[in-house]
């Protein structure tokens, strides 16, 4: 209880001074692009030690983006900066809002691996089928093209079979001589493990993998969700049948490959509620002119309100960032948990089974379902009914309370 005052003083300074629509005076402009030492340095500077989390969450289990994109490029505007946690979810928001630089921030380290992964398989290919043969080790199918259809595309790699060892190992070197020779970023001998065995999974599960995989690859990436797999998660489509994903189009691929390749796809380690790592985000983007166009969530939030204190110092965080009318949080439960309103979950468990439900937000937040009995939560399809694209500005001002 001697901790609240001050944190409540904070976020009541943070109201005051962050939320603002653009900095009084720009000392600088985004950059266009990051050297390689500006951009592992900043990457550093801004991190917190590694946090632990229940799962390596190598894979997304969101299927919303017919519901959230039409809202998203309908209520934002191209150009800003855009926040995100966890994998590839990310690429997909990032090829539709098309920011000017994006920053993923996570827990864990091991996401920092999978994002620098990405980051080397983005760079090293030419096009979507080169970037999904190299990150799934297989062979590249003949006929594939600009214009197949990301259904095409994954359904023939599905068919294909799998390269063998010295195919992978030649793989990983490439990976790795082109984030530490190419971009001469100094990685750690853990942190090139933590690589490897990110890289491992993907050729281990091949295009099956799940949110339930491993890098201990202790898990089926199927069973009993089969509706969950990445050739699932990337080839969304609207109603017209156009493909929704990073992969459901060349020119949504070579958005994020770019970006990429100017190194403008900064990943960071920090946990929502920490001291530093959102903090670090907010000023350099304040420090640059810019404001934050939208802030992927996850079901980050979920968590943070099981842990005590957790939830203010997560607003606090938020409020000390550059926003104006146009900055968003993206929810894949639809709806709004800052203000008050409830999300429904579902837990799933290792088999893909529904173990029991709880709800964040409202009158009901929970505090029933402890971390080490999650496995993944997917949001129930009764879950407020809202997009999910929510302005951040006004929730900010609430989300302390």
């Amino acid at each position: 209880m001697r901790h609240r005052l001050p944190l409540l003083v904070s976020f009541a300074l943070a109201l005051v001074f962050g939320v603002a629509a653009r900095p009084a005076g720009r000392t600088a402009e985004l950059p266009t692009r990051l050297s390689d030492q500006e951009f592992w340095q900043l990457s550093e500077s801004m991190s917190e030690p590694n946090g632990m989390f229940t799962s390596d969450n190598l894979l997304s289990n969101e299927q919303v983006f017919a519901r959230l994109l039409p809202d998203l490029l309908a209520k934002t505007k191209p150009g800003g900066v855009y926040l995100g946690v966890g994998p590839e979810q990310n690429f997909t928001y990032m090829a539709a809002m098309k920011p000017r630089m994006a920053f993923i921030t996570d827990i864990r380290r091991g996401n920092l691996h999978l994002q620098l992964m990405y980051k080397a398989l983005f760079e090293l290919s030419a096009d979507r089928a080169e970037f999904v043969s190299r990150l799934f080790t297989k062979p590249r199918p003949a006929g594939l093209s600009a214009s197949t259809s990301v259904t095409d595309l994954m359904n023939a790699y599905w068919e294909a079979f799998t390269a063998d060892e010295a195919k992978f190992a030649a793989n990983l070197k490439a990976v790795n001589d082109h984030l530490t020779r190419t971009h001469r970023i100094p990685l750690s001998g853990e942190d090139l493990d933590g690589i490897a065995k990110v890289y491992r999974a993907f050729y281990w599960y091949g295009p099956m993998i799940t949110w339930s995989a491993s890098i201990v690859l202790r898990q089926p990436a199927a069973g009993t969700n089969p509706r969950g797999t990445y050739w699932d998660l990337v080839t969304q489509t609207d109603q017209a049948g156009e493909g929704l994903s990073f992969l459901g189009s060349e020119e949504k691929f070579r958005f994020v490959k770019d970006l990429e390749s100017r190194n403008l796809v900064v990943p960071v380690v920090g946990n929502f509620s920490g001291p530093k790592a959102l903090r670090a985000v907010g000023q350099y983007v304040r420090d640059h002119g810019a404001t934050v166009t939208a802030f992927y969530l996850s079901n980050v939030e979920g968590y943070l309100r099981r842990e005590p204190g957790s939830w203010q110092a997560f607003c606090a965080n938020v409020a000390t960032m550059p926003i104006d009318d146009g900055s968003f949080f993206i929810r894949p439960s639809g709806g709004s948990v800052l203000n008050g309103q409830a999300a429904t979950f579902r837990i799933i468990d290792t088999n893909g089974q529904t173990t029991s439900t709880f709800t964040i937000g409202g009158s009901s937040a929970s505090t029933q379902v402890t971390p080490d009995a999650i496995r993944s939560m997917i949001l129930s399809s009764s879950s407020l009914g809202s997009s999910g694209i929510v302005p951040i500005q006004q929730e900010v001002k609430d989300c302390g309370r």
